[in-house]
Protein backbone atom coordinates (compact mmCIF):
# COMPACT_ATOMS: atom_id res chain seq x y z
CA UNK A 1 0.00 0.00 0.00
CA UNK A 2 1.17 3.53 -0.79
CA UNK A 3 -0.06 7.03 0.04
CA UNK A 4 -1.45 7.25 -3.51
CA UNK A 5 -3.59 4.16 -2.82
CA UNK A 6 -5.11 6.11 0.08
CA UNK A 7 -5.95 9.12 -2.10
CA UNK A 8 -2.79 11.21 -1.64
CA UNK A 9 -2.11 13.68 -4.46
CA UNK A 10 0.12 16.61 -5.41
CA UNK A 11 -2.10 19.20 -3.72
CA UNK A 12 -1.91 17.37 -0.39
CA UNK A 13 1.85 16.90 -0.83
CA UNK A 14 2.37 20.62 -1.49
CA UNK A 15 0.41 21.60 1.64
CA UNK A 16 2.22 19.00 3.73
CA UNK A 17 5.62 20.38 2.62
CA UNK A 18 5.06 23.27 5.07
CA UNK A 19 5.72 20.75 7.87
CA UNK A 20 9.06 19.59 6.52
CA UNK A 21 11.66 19.31 9.23
CA UNK A 22 9.11 18.47 11.92
CA UNK A 23 9.48 14.72 11.41
CA UNK A 24 5.70 14.34 11.00
CA UNK A 25 4.06 11.80 8.70
CA UNK A 26 0.91 12.07 6.57
CA UNK A 27 -1.94 9.75 7.53
CA UNK A 28 -5.58 9.36 6.58
CA UNK A 29 -8.27 8.97 9.23
CA UNK A 30 -10.32 5.81 8.78
CA UNK A 31 -12.38 5.73 11.99
CA UNK A 32 -13.66 8.13 14.65
CA UNK A 33 -13.69 6.44 18.06
CA UNK A 34 -15.02 9.61 19.77
CA UNK A 35 -11.95 9.97 22.00
CA UNK A 36 -9.35 8.60 19.59
CA UNK A 37 -9.13 8.00 15.83
CA UNK A 38 -7.98 5.14 13.66
CA UNK A 39 -5.48 6.23 10.99
CA UNK A 40 -3.67 4.59 8.06
CA UNK A 41 -0.07 5.39 7.20
CA UNK A 42 1.44 5.13 3.75
CA UNK A 43 3.06 1.77 4.54
CA UNK A 44 -0.33 0.25 5.38
CA UNK A 45 0.04 0.40 9.16
CA UNK A 46 -3.10 1.20 11.13
CA UNK A 47 -2.50 3.18 14.30
CA UNK A 48 -4.63 4.71 17.02
CA UNK A 49 -4.13 8.46 17.29
CA UNK A 50 -5.27 11.37 19.47
CA UNK A 51 -5.97 14.98 18.58
CA UNK A 52 -3.42 17.62 19.51
CA UNK A 53 -4.60 20.51 21.67
CA UNK A 54 -3.79 23.15 19.04
CA UNK A 55 -5.90 21.34 16.42
CA UNK A 56 -8.83 21.35 18.83
CA UNK A 57 -8.52 24.98 19.88
CA UNK A 58 -7.94 26.28 16.33
CA UNK A 59 -11.23 24.74 15.11
CA UNK A 60 -13.99 27.36 14.95
CA UNK A 61 -16.65 24.62 15.04
CA UNK A 62 -16.97 20.85 15.39
CA UNK A 63 -17.10 20.58 11.59
CA UNK A 64 -13.50 21.83 11.41
CA UNK A 65 -12.26 19.07 13.70
CA UNK A 66 -10.70 16.00 12.03
CA UNK A 67 -13.25 13.61 10.50
CA UNK A 68 -13.20 10.27 8.69
CA UNK A 69 -11.53 10.76 5.31
CA UNK A 70 -9.36 13.67 6.42
CA UNK A 71 -5.62 13.78 5.82
CA UNK A 72 -3.61 14.79 8.88
CA UNK A 73 -0.03 15.51 9.87
CA UNK A 74 0.88 12.93 12.49
CA UNK A 75 3.59 13.04 15.10
CA UNK A 76 4.57 9.40 15.52
CA UNK A 77 4.85 8.22 19.10
CA UNK A 78 6.42 5.17 20.68
CA UNK A 79 5.66 2.69 23.46
CA UNK A 80 5.52 5.54 25.96
CA UNK A 81 4.00 8.31 23.83
CA UNK A 82 0.80 8.49 21.79
CA UNK A 83 0.59 9.23 18.08
CA UNK A 84 -0.71 12.81 17.90
CA UNK A 85 -2.56 14.73 15.16
CA UNK A 86 -0.68 18.04 14.84
CA UNK A 87 -2.57 19.47 11.83
CA UNK A 88 -5.48 18.71 9.50
CA UNK A 89 -4.86 19.27 5.80
CA UNK A 90 -7.40 21.29 3.80
CA UNK A 91 -10.35 19.28 2.52
CA UNK A 92 -10.62 19.03 -1.25
CA UNK A 93 -14.25 17.95 -0.94
CA UNK A 94 -16.55 17.74 2.06
CA UNK A 95 -19.87 15.89 2.22
CA UNK A 96 -21.89 17.19 5.16
CA UNK A 97 -25.39 17.81 6.47
CA UNK A 98 -26.97 19.77 9.29
CA UNK A 99 -26.62 17.97 12.59
CA UNK A 100 -29.81 16.18 13.60
CA UNK A 101 -32.05 17.80 16.19
CA UNK A 102 -32.29 21.52 16.88
CA UNK A 103 -28.55 22.24 16.75
CA UNK A 104 -27.76 24.48 13.77
CA UNK A 105 -24.32 23.02 13.19
CA UNK A 106 -22.63 21.23 10.33
CA UNK A 107 -21.96 17.49 10.62
CA UNK A 108 -19.24 16.15 8.34
CA UNK A 109 -20.25 12.80 6.86
CA UNK A 110 -17.08 12.17 4.83
CA UNK A 111 -14.07 14.23 3.75
CA UNK A 112 -12.06 14.09 0.53
CA UNK A 113 -14.44 11.87 -1.43
CA UNK A 114 -14.98 11.85 -5.20
CA UNK A 115 -18.22 9.86 -5.44
CA UNK A 116 -21.34 9.71 -3.24
CA UNK A 117 -23.47 6.61 -3.77
CA UNK A 118 -27.09 6.84 -2.64
CA UNK A 119 -28.73 3.45 -2.06
CA UNK A 120 -32.52 3.28 -2.25
CA UNK A 121 -35.13 0.91 -3.66
CA UNK A 122 -38.34 1.06 -5.66
CA UNK A 123 -40.51 0.24 -2.65
CA UNK A 124 -41.12 1.88 0.71
CA UNK A 125 -37.82 3.73 0.73
CA UNK A 126 -38.40 5.48 -2.62
CA UNK A 127 -38.98 9.18 -2.02
CA UNK A 128 -38.19 11.88 -4.58
CA UNK A 129 -38.34 14.64 -1.98
CA UNK A 130 -35.60 12.90 0.00
CA UNK A 131 -33.62 12.45 -3.23
CA UNK A 132 -33.84 16.22 -3.80
CA UNK A 133 -32.20 16.73 -0.44
CA UNK A 134 -29.51 14.17 -1.16
CA UNK A 135 -28.72 15.83 -4.49
CA UNK A 136 -28.60 19.27 -2.87
CA UNK A 137 -25.96 18.31 -0.30
CA UNK A 138 -24.04 16.16 -2.81
CA UNK A 139 -23.94 19.15 -5.16
CA UNK A 140 -22.44 21.32 -2.44
CA UNK A 141 -19.77 18.68 -1.72
CA UNK A 142 -18.55 18.82 -5.36
CA UNK A 143 -18.61 15.01 -5.54
CA UNK A 144 -20.20 12.91 -8.29
CA UNK A 145 -23.68 11.51 -7.54
CA UNK A 146 -24.46 7.83 -8.20
CA UNK A 147 -27.81 6.27 -7.26
CA UNK A 148 -28.53 2.55 -6.85
CA UNK A 149 -32.17 1.49 -7.13
CA UNK A 150 -31.28 -1.62 -5.17
CA UNK A 151 -32.98 -4.91 -4.26
CA UNK A 152 -34.45 -5.02 -7.75
CA UNK A 153 -35.35 -8.69 -7.28
CA UNK A 154 -38.03 -7.69 -4.74
CA UNK A 155 -39.90 -5.46 -7.21
CA UNK A 156 -41.22 -5.69 -10.74
CA UNK A 157 -39.20 -4.48 -13.73
CA UNK A 158 -41.80 -1.78 -14.27
CA UNK A 159 -41.46 -0.48 -10.68
CA UNK A 160 -37.66 -0.46 -10.87
CA UNK A 161 -37.61 1.33 -14.24
CA UNK A 162 -40.17 3.91 -13.10
CA UNK A 163 -38.10 4.72 -9.99
CA UNK A 164 -34.87 4.99 -11.98
CA UNK A 165 -36.44 7.20 -14.67
CA UNK A 166 -37.95 9.52 -12.05
CA UNK A 167 -34.54 9.97 -10.41
CA UNK A 168 -32.83 10.60 -13.76
CA UNK A 169 -35.47 13.21 -14.61
CA UNK A 170 -34.82 14.89 -11.27
CA UNK A 171 -31.04 15.01 -11.77
CA UNK A 172 -29.83 14.25 -15.31
CA UNK A 173 -26.20 14.53 -14.19
CA UNK A 174 -26.50 11.65 -11.72
CA UNK A 175 -25.66 8.08 -12.68
CA UNK A 176 -28.62 5.83 -11.86
CA UNK A 177 -28.39 2.03 -11.86
CA UNK A 178 -30.89 -0.72 -11.07
CA UNK A 179 -29.05 -3.28 -8.95
CA UNK A 180 -29.55 -6.54 -7.12
CA UNK A 181 -27.13 -8.84 -5.35
CA UNK A 182 -29.14 -11.70 -6.82
CA UNK A 183 -27.67 -10.55 -10.15
CA UNK A 184 -24.18 -9.35 -9.35
CA UNK A 185 -23.52 -8.21 -12.92
CA UNK A 186 -25.78 -5.23 -12.19
CA UNK A 187 -23.03 -3.87 -9.92
CA UNK A 188 -20.45 -3.76 -12.71
CA UNK A 189 -20.92 -0.03 -13.33
CA UNK A 190 -20.33 0.68 -9.63
CA UNK A 191 -17.17 -1.42 -9.61
CA UNK A 192 -15.81 0.70 -12.46
CA UNK A 193 -15.86 3.70 -10.10
CA UNK A 194 -13.49 1.90 -7.75
CA UNK A 195 -9.99 2.87 -8.83
CA UNK A 196 -6.80 3.30 -6.79
CA UNK A 197 -6.95 6.53 -4.79
CA UNK A 198 -10.64 7.19 -5.54
CA UNK A 199 -12.82 7.55 -2.43
CA UNK A 200 -16.51 6.63 -2.45
CA UNK A 201 -18.98 7.10 0.37
CA UNK A 202 -22.31 5.28 0.67
CA UNK A 203 -25.44 6.81 2.18
CA UNK A 204 -29.06 5.77 2.38
CA UNK A 205 -31.74 4.60 4.75
CA UNK A 206 -31.17 1.55 6.90
CA UNK A 207 -32.38 -1.63 5.27
CA UNK A 208 -31.85 -0.68 1.62
CA UNK A 209 -29.01 -3.18 1.20
CA UNK A 210 -26.18 -0.65 1.51
CA UNK A 211 -23.99 -2.85 3.70
CA UNK A 212 -24.64 -5.93 1.56
CA UNK A 213 -23.42 -4.01 -1.50
CA UNK A 214 -20.30 -2.94 0.40
CA UNK A 215 -19.71 -6.53 1.55
CA UNK A 216 -19.83 -7.65 -2.07
CA UNK A 217 -17.36 -4.98 -3.17
CA UNK A 218 -15.01 -5.81 -0.30
CA UNK A 219 -15.27 -9.49 -1.07
CA UNK A 220 -16.32 -10.64 2.39
CA UNK A 221 -18.69 -10.18 5.31
CA UNK A 222 -16.99 -7.07 6.66
CA UNK A 223 -20.31 -5.53 7.70
CA UNK A 224 -22.74 -7.72 9.67
CA UNK A 225 -26.07 -8.32 7.93
CA UNK A 226 -29.13 -10.40 8.75
CA UNK A 227 -31.91 -11.99 6.77
CA UNK A 228 -34.37 -9.77 4.92
CA UNK A 229 -37.77 -9.25 6.53
CA UNK A 230 -40.34 -10.77 4.17
CA UNK A 231 -42.91 -8.07 4.96
CA UNK A 232 -40.82 -4.92 4.69
CA UNK A 233 -38.05 -6.20 2.41
CA UNK A 234 -35.48 -4.64 4.72
CA UNK A 235 -32.47 -6.21 6.38
CA UNK A 236 -31.84 -5.90 10.10
CA UNK A 237 -28.29 -4.64 9.75
CA UNK A 238 -27.52 -1.06 10.77
CA UNK A 239 -24.04 0.45 10.41
CA UNK A 240 -23.27 2.15 13.72
CA UNK A 241 -20.15 4.14 12.85
CA UNK A 242 -18.38 5.71 9.88
CA UNK A 243 -15.43 3.73 8.62
CA UNK A 244 -13.01 4.04 5.71
CA UNK A 245 -11.98 0.79 4.04
CA UNK A 246 -9.37 0.28 1.30
CA UNK A 247 -10.23 -2.38 -1.26
CA UNK A 248 -7.52 -4.94 -2.15
CA UNK A 249 -7.96 -4.25 -5.88
CA UNK A 250 -7.98 -0.48 -5.48
CA UNK A 251 -10.52 2.08 -4.39
CA UNK A 252 -11.64 3.42 -1.03
CA UNK A 253 -15.07 3.04 0.57
CA UNK A 254 -16.51 5.05 3.45
CA UNK A 255 -19.60 3.45 4.99
CA UNK A 256 -22.08 5.52 6.98
CA UNK A 257 -24.92 4.76 9.40
CA UNK A 258 -28.39 4.79 7.86
CA UNK A 259 -29.82 8.29 7.58
CA UNK A 260 -33.41 8.70 8.74
CA UNK A 261 -33.62 12.42 7.98
CA UNK A 262 -31.61 14.44 5.48
CA UNK A 263 -31.07 17.74 7.26
CA UNK A 264 -29.92 20.44 4.87
CA UNK A 265 -26.48 22.01 5.05
CA UNK A 266 -26.08 23.84 1.78
CA UNK A 267 -26.52 27.31 0.28
CA UNK A 268 -28.75 29.22 -2.10
CA UNK A 269 -26.40 28.79 -5.09
CA UNK A 270 -26.42 25.00 -4.80
CA UNK A 271 -30.19 25.03 -4.39
CA UNK A 272 -30.60 27.16 -7.54
CA UNK A 273 -28.47 24.71 -9.51
CA UNK A 274 -30.49 21.77 -8.20
CA UNK A 275 -33.80 23.38 -9.18
CA UNK A 276 -32.68 25.01 -12.42
CA UNK A 277 -36.02 24.28 -14.10
CA UNK A 278 -37.93 26.23 -11.45
CA UNK A 279 -35.41 29.05 -11.53
CA UNK A 280 -35.83 29.33 -15.30
CA UNK A 281 -39.61 29.51 -14.98
CA UNK A 282 -39.36 32.10 -12.17
CA UNK A 283 -37.47 34.48 -14.47
CA UNK A 284 -40.64 34.73 -16.57
CA UNK A 285 -42.89 35.74 -13.67
CA UNK A 286 -44.49 39.13 -14.16
CA UNK A 287 -43.24 40.49 -10.84
CA UNK A 288 -39.68 40.23 -9.52
CA UNK A 289 -40.91 39.61 -5.97
CA UNK A 290 -43.38 36.89 -7.02
CA UNK A 291 -43.97 34.38 -4.22
CA UNK A 292 -45.30 31.80 -6.69
CA UNK A 293 -48.73 31.73 -5.11
CA UNK A 294 -52.13 31.89 -6.85
CA UNK A 295 -51.41 35.27 -8.42
CA UNK A 296 -51.84 36.41 -11.99
CA UNK A 297 -48.61 36.50 -13.95
CA UNK A 298 -46.83 33.69 -12.08
CA UNK A 299 -45.00 31.60 -14.70
CA UNK A 300 -44.51 28.72 -12.27
CA UNK A 301 -48.25 28.41 -11.55
CA UNK A 302 -48.92 28.58 -15.30
CA UNK A 303 -46.44 25.74 -15.90
CA UNK A 304 -48.20 23.67 -13.25
CA UNK A 305 -51.60 24.31 -14.86
CA UNK A 306 -50.16 23.18 -18.21
CA UNK A 307 -48.74 20.00 -16.66
CA UNK A 308 -45.10 21.07 -17.16
CA UNK A 309 -44.28 21.16 -13.45
CA UNK A 310 -45.47 18.94 -10.61
CA UNK A 311 -46.84 20.54 -7.46
CA UNK A 312 -44.75 18.19 -5.31
CA UNK A 313 -41.51 19.46 -6.91
CA UNK A 314 -42.47 23.10 -6.31
CA UNK A 315 -43.40 22.29 -2.72
CA UNK A 316 -40.06 20.53 -2.26
CA UNK A 317 -38.23 23.59 -3.62
CA UNK A 318 -40.11 26.05 -1.42
CA UNK A 319 -39.58 23.89 1.68
CA UNK A 320 -35.85 23.57 1.05
CA UNK A 321 -35.57 27.29 0.30
CA UNK A 322 -37.26 28.12 3.61
CA UNK A 323 -35.06 25.65 5.48
CA UNK A 324 -31.88 27.07 3.97
CA UNK A 325 -33.02 30.63 4.73
CA UNK A 326 -33.48 29.69 8.40
CA UNK A 327 -30.12 27.95 8.41
CA UNK A 328 -28.43 31.05 6.94
CA UNK A 329 -30.02 33.25 9.60
CA UNK A 330 -28.88 30.88 12.33
CA UNK A 331 -25.32 30.95 10.92
CA UNK A 332 -25.36 34.75 10.97
CA UNK A 333 -26.55 34.82 14.57
CA UNK A 334 -23.91 32.29 15.59
CA UNK A 335 -21.19 34.30 13.83
CA UNK A 336 -22.35 37.49 15.56
CA UNK A 337 -22.24 35.70 18.91
CA UNK A 338 -18.71 34.41 18.25
CA UNK A 339 -17.53 37.86 17.18
CA UNK A 340 -19.09 39.44 20.27
CA UNK A 341 -17.37 36.90 22.52
CA UNK A 342 -14.07 37.51 20.75
CA UNK A 343 -14.40 41.28 21.30
CA UNK A 344 -15.22 40.69 24.96
CA UNK A 345 -12.18 38.44 25.32
CA UNK A 346 -9.95 41.03 23.68
CA UNK A 347 -11.34 43.77 25.93
CA UNK A 348 -10.78 41.57 28.97
CA UNK A 349 -7.18 40.90 27.91
CA UNK A 350 -6.61 44.61 27.27
CA UNK A 351 -7.89 45.53 30.73
CA UNK A 352 -5.70 42.89 32.34
CA UNK A 353 -2.68 44.13 30.41
CA UNK A 354 -3.42 47.77 31.34
CA UNK A 355 -3.81 46.85 35.02
CA UNK A 356 -0.57 44.88 35.01
CA UNK A 357 1.24 47.66 33.15
CA UNK A 358 0.05 50.31 35.61
CA UNK A 359 1.08 48.13 38.52
CA UNK A 360 4.56 47.73 37.03
CA UNK A 361 4.85 51.51 36.63
CA UNK A 362 3.87 52.04 40.26
CA UNK A 363 6.48 49.55 41.38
Amino acid sequence: MTLADLGWNEAFAEEFSAFSGKNWEPARLIRDNKITYGALLGDGREVEVVMGGKVYHDAASDAELPAVGDWVALEIGDDNNEHVIRARLSRQTCFSRKMSGKRMEEQVIAANIQVVVVVTDAGQDFNLRRMERYFAIIGRSRAKAVVLVNKADLFSDEENRAAAEAIRAQNPEAEVHITSLKKKSTLKALKECLKPGISITFIGSSGTGKSSVINHLLGGEYQWTDEVNETTGKGRHTTTARELMVLPRGGIIIDNPGIKEVHMWTDELTLRDQFGDIEELARNCRFDNCRHGPHAGCAIRTAMAEGKLELSRLEGFLKLEEEISKLRLSRQKRQMTLERRERQNQQHKSRKYATRHNRDLED
